[in-house]
């Protein structure tokens, strides 16, 4: 996780669709009833784990509570899942999160807000780059193995990445994701241009 504000993600195209400028009630609310399901726990029961009232969950899983870090992670824990899966929103083939937008938890008892970029799936390899590009040429780049998704946060400047066809330009503190097994490409638009680029393998 990393700090920032709550803003918006936008996906796809440069336009992007804005979603709400705090995590929705609705994401946390669906995750929370597709793993009490899962796992097979009662609202009372999954409530007395997590140390929480049982009308405290029941307005979480009605989209109508406004928890805090502390209390999503205290349900994450008797859930046995990663915080992440309770916060996360469902991804689409290319996402973006523009610098101080994400989806993003306050904590109750600290000043402390943390900004959910990509969690990482179970049986995944990451490498980590940092990169460095000029404009005047187009970085191409083939497929890479069946499965690959890269993540790409813009340290200095500007430029234009993504699979060919659904190229975004981002700017300094900006996020993207996209599929790396289908051709794709990073231009700069500034000189100086700078980012840390992951890359996923299953």
């Amino acid at each position: 996780m990393s700090t920032g504000g709550g803003a918006s993600a936008s996906t796809g195209t440069s336009a992007g669709t804005a979603t709400p400028s705090r995590l929705p009630r609705e994401w946390i609310a669906a995750a929370l009833r597709r793993e009490r399901t899962k796992a097979g726990i009662s609202l009372s029961e999954l409530a007395k784990r997590a140390g929480i009232a049982k009308s405290t969950l029941s307005q979480l899983e009605a989209a109508t509570g406004n928890p805090g870090i502390e209390t999503v992670w205290a349900l994450a824990v008797a859930l046995g899942v990663p915080f992440s899966v309770l916060v996360e929103s469902p991804a689409p083939a290319v996402t973006v999160i523009r610098a101080g937008e994400g989806p993003t938890m306050h904590a109750e008892q600290a000043s402390y807000a943390g900004t959910l970029l990509s969690a990482g799936p179970a049986g995944v390899r990451r490498d980590i780059y940092h990169g460095a590009l000029e404009p005047g040429s187009v970085r191409e780049s083939e497929p890479h193995i069946p499965g690959s998704v890269e993540h790409l946060i813009v340290s200095t400047g500007r430029l234009v990445a993504g699979p060919r066809g659904e190229t975004v330009e981002l700017s300094a503190g900006d996020y993207m994701s996209y599929r790396g097994d289908v051709p794709h490409l990073y231009e700069a638009l500034e000189s100086g241009t700078t980012f840390v680029l992951v890359m996923q393998h299953v």
